[in-house]
């Protein structure tokens, strides 16, 4: 496979129905030449410390960024039909594909999985993750972390395990269907959205200090913030 897009996503967490997509990185291979793509995007909600403290990507960062349909527009142009790499790529390809079934975009990739790769193909190593397989190979990365900077040294470690054990096994590298079974995510219901406002009320509580936008949540969304809510302070009758 001579022609692909590796990529990496940085996100605001690992549940593609909840969390948003805060960067998208990607470098193309096509008819031997290399292209790269790199954009913030606005997940419009405030980043937490965790996230900040991984990526190094802040909420003034974000500000002004691209929007996310506006992002995926042009990272759908950039990739086109080619087939996608990444370090455990069903991952990035849920959050592709959770905007696609949002926005009723038709999307299909194939793809390749380094992280199964690595797996399969260095068993005696302790971890395979990313940065392992970096060190593994001696391949340098100074933004990790960092969508392009993570999808560039993906590359690079498809290339190497290609190059190591292309001959032996060369099925293993065919880009095969990649599959997310997830669903449209729907607007937060009336009902959620009034008991929402009550809680807060109730609890003194304001939107601003628990990361709520009403008019962006969705049903999950509201569903995990209300449950947070009751962990945290408790029902409107236990005050």
């Amino acid at each position: 496979m001579t022609d692909y897009v590796a990529i990496d996503l940085e996100m605001t967490g690992l549940t593609p129905r909840l969390d948003r997509i805060i960067e998208i990185g990607a470098i193309k291979h096509k008819a031997g030449s290399i292209e790269t793509f790199q954009t913030l995007v606005d997940p419009e909600m405030p980043l937490t410390e965790k996230v900040t403290e991984i990526t190094g990507i802040t909420n003034d960062m974000l500000e002004g960024a691209t929007d996310i349909d506006s992002a995926m527009t042009s990272f759908m142009e950039f990739v086109g039909d080619l087939p996608l790499v990444a370090h455990c790529v069903s991952m990035d390809y849920a959050f592709l594909k959770q905007w696609a079934l949002n926005h009723k975009v038709d999307m299909a990739y194939q793809g390749v999985d380094t992280l199964y790769l690595s797996r399969r193909l260095c068993p005696d190593t302790e971890k395979h993750t990313l940065l392992a397989m970096q060190e593994y190979f001696g391949i340098k990365n100074d933004k990790q972390h960092r969508a392009l900077g993570d999808a560039v040294a993906c590359d690079e470690l498809y290339q190497k395990l290609l190059e190591k054990f292309g001959d032996q096994d060369p099925s293993i590298f065919a880009p095969r269907p990649l599959h997310y079974s997830g669903k449209k995510q729907t607007p937060a219901t009336q009902r959620q959205l009034k008991y929402l406002k009550e809680l807060l009320a109730y609890h003194n509580l304001t939107p601003e200090s628990q990361d709520i936008v009403f008019e962006k949540l969705t049903r999950s969304e509201a569903s995990r913030k209300t449950d947070q809510l009751l962990s945290t302070y408790g029902r409107m009758n236990e005050k």
